[in-house]
């Protein structure tokens, strides 16, 4: 009767962390497999399609506001494709266990990065 308490905490949860540009999708991943058995190639798509509107969301409100630098957005949305573009291939031809240990390390240099920033 409360199996949906959980998954709804999740989703305003990582909804709230999203807005706040912390990553709620991380979140939102490791309660999909840890706690609700979705297994981990379902849990990562579910955890895409839940990016695109909370992203589309923040770029709407940015945009609406007046607080996109617009400049820096023409110099790296090209690199930013192109990367995103490498990286999908990569991944269909790189063995998945290869990927994880770079990808962890590059997670936690960016959390300690975020994390001891001085830049508020």
């Amino acid at each position: 009767m409360t199996a949906w308490v959980l998954p709804l905490a999740a989703g305003c949860l990582s909804g709230i962390l999203s807005a706040w540009g912390i990553g709620g999708g991380t979140l939102l991943l490791l309660v999909m497999t840890l706690f609700l058995e979705v297994e981990a190639d379902l849990a990562r798509s579910i955890n895409l399609l839940y990016f695109l509107p909370t992203a589309a969301a923040g770029l709407f409100y940015h945009r609406k506001h007046d607080l996109l630098d617009k400049p820096v957005i023409r110099t790296i949305a090209p690199w930013g494709i192109g990367g995103a573009v490498a990286g999908a291939f990569l991944s269909t031809v790189a063995d998945a266990a290869l990927l994880r240990r770079p990808f962890g390390i590059y997670l936690l240099v960016m959390g300690a990065i975020t994390l001891f920033s001085k830049e508020t």
